[in-house]
């Protein structure tokens, strides 16, 4: 899409023109001057009488006068309306004096041409060409007025003429040349403010590009930054234009690439709390000692592979859950069969129980990765949640017998609603409390899970899944989310990514919050706000010893 960009003003243009017209106000005094010096001064001896000499007295001291005014206030106002009362003194000055004084009739007529020639530079073509037929009628009226007055003149008609000409000619010439300044200067300045918003733009998208940006001069001297580069370098480039100060290893590697023009392409670690990045070196110009280097986020590359990894799974497992299931259905049907049978001797049951086991576990394995691959839409309903969490914790109990450990739920109010759909919201609280069941345990003790239910300071319905475990360290903390990331020998390290996947489809969020006291939270945040209401006194329940 082309720039649009605003014409220069004509007034911008004219200001181009404001030395001309001071050198012509300069040499308009310069004519008052001689005229002066003509009429009162001491060549006045050497010359024939004027014709009129008050006349060319009054004359003489009226456009020295004006042509002082002119000079002083020169500069203020409007170009055009400086230049065009200009031009209209000297031709009335000048045609008056040229009747005053025939003697000097040539010199000024003469004279008038460079003012002709000024005011058509400055002004608009037809205002000049118009000065110049005021000019001629000017000329020729004072040589008619001559000629019938019967007053002596040794010119001839042919003068008056040829200056006409003269005058016509300059003011053409001075004209074009003033319009074609005019459009130059326009010209030039379309193609400044084009290339100024051009340099808007780049540096607009250097500074905004995801790859960061250094120049370093030749003495290791950090000049400029963009933004991606500034929260890569973060502490380490804080107050430091130092490269080897701020970033010795870059620095190292930015030696041996000038020395013998190779780079190192492994990442980086700029500082303990960014991400690694590959730098890449490049001259700015030729010949030049500055360098710009490149640094490249290999989070990004990480999470664009994860993101072709996770839609070439997505894509494979629909046709590999199919393979897989069915074999493995017939492998837990008959498994069941055997657990009935009466033959199997009580050594051997332990075996049919391990291979149950792995057959659920290989099942759950297949139910994460479609999950994944399926992706489907959230079907909102309005859900009361603290009954909900009651129910959930129930049904959970029947289903996974918890034996010593503790499973219990707090509501901060006794109605809490919200719009997300219960069977996704179901799914994202198994995987947080299986999880919690698990890991936010104290080695040899029971587990203590609270499923606490509120609404916080900002009027937004949360579900919080709390353990007192060990913790979980920040280095860990940082990559729950991410698909396949596990800890266990035993996961697949996808629950906790399709729970926050699940939660993002209903528009909610689904955090991880360290205690202070230790342990962990898992905390869902619904975007639907609700009214608060009276707290009720908190109600648990506690899973039954089996």
């Amino acid at each position: 899409m082309p720039l649009r960009l605003a014409s220069p003003e004509v007034a911008d243009a004219d200001r181009v023109l404001r030395r001309e017209l001071y050198f012509y106000t300069l040499y308009r005094l310069l004519e008052a001057t001689m005229l002066v010096f003509v009429v009162f001064g001491p060549v006045v001896d050497y010359l024939s009488v004027p014709r009129h000499p008050g006349l060319a007295a009054v004359l003489a001291s009226g456009y020295l006068l004006a042509a002082l005014l002119l000079f002083v206030f020169g500069r203020r106002g409007e170009l055009r309306t400086q230049a065009l009362v200009g031009v209209s003194i000297d031709l009335l000055f000048g045609i008056l004096a040229i009747h005053a004084l025939p003697v000097a009739g040539t010199g000024i007529s003469l004279m008038l041409m460079f003012n002709i020639g000024a005011a058509a530079l400055l002004l608009r073509t037809r205002y000049g060409l118009g000065i110049v037929l005021i000019a001629v009628a000017g000329l020729v009226g004072e040589f008619s007025w001559s000629v019938m007055a019967g007053e002596p003149d040794t010119r001839s008609l042919v003068e008056p003429v040829m200056f006409a000409i003269g005058y016509l000619a300059i003011a053409t010439l001075t004209s074009v040349l003033g319009r074609e300044m005019r459009e130059s200067y326009n010209l030039a300045e379309r193609r400044g403010a084009e290339t100024a918003h051009l340099v808007e733009v780049n540096e607009l998208i250097i500074r905004r590009l995801r790859t960061g940006v250094l120049l370093v001069d030749g003495d290791n001297h950090v000049r400029l930054a963009n933004e991606a580069a500034t929260l890569l370098l973060g502490d380490a480039g804080d107050g430091r234009r130092d490269l080897a100060i701020a970033l010795p290893e870059l620095s190292r590697r930015l030696a041996q690439w000038r020395s013998d023009g190779r780079s190192d392409e492994n990442p980086l670690q700029i500082a303990p709390d960014q991400p690694e990045v590959v730098p890449r070196f490049t001259r700015l110009l030729a010949g030049s000692d500055q360098t710009l280097v490149f640094l490249d986020d290999t989070s990004l590359a990480s999470r664009k592979a994860e993101s072709l990894t996770l839609a070439t799974l997505g894509r494979f497992s629909a046709s590999l859950a199919h393979e897989i299931r069915n074999p493995l259905a017939a492998i837990s049907y008959s498994v069941q069969l055997l657990e009935e049978s009466h033959d199997i001797r009580p050594a051997d049951r332990r075996l049919l129980e391990i291979i149950r086991q792995q057959g659920t576990r290989m099942n759950g394995i297949v139910e994460n990765v479609l999950g994944l691959a399926r992706r489907e839409p959230a079907k909102p309903e309005h859900v009361e949640l603290v009954s909900f969490t009651r129910h959930f914790i129930d049904d959970y109990q029947a289903g996974h017998p918890i034996e010593l450990d503790s499973l219990r739920v707090t509501a901060g109010q006794p109605n809490i609603a919200v719009l997300v759909d219960p069977r996704q919201l179901h799914q994202v609280l198994t995987v947080l409390v299986h999880n919690a069941l698990l890991y936010g345990r104290i080695p040899g003790e029971p587990a203590r899970i609270t499923v606490n239910v509120q609404i916080d300071k900002q009027l937004m319905p949360m579900v919080e899944v709390l353990d007192r475990g060990p913790g979980i360290p920040d280095r860990i903390a940082q990559q729950l989310f991410r698909p396949f990331f596990t800890t266990s020998s035993h996961g697949t390290g996808l629950g906790l990514y399709i729970a926050r996947e699940l939660c993002r489809a209903n528009q909610a969020m689904l955090d991880f919050v360290p205690l202070p006291g230790g342990g962990g939270c898992f905390r869902i945040r619904f975007s639907a706000p609700t009214q608060p209401t009276k707290p009720p006194p908190t109600q648990e329940r506690r899973g039954r010893t089996v």
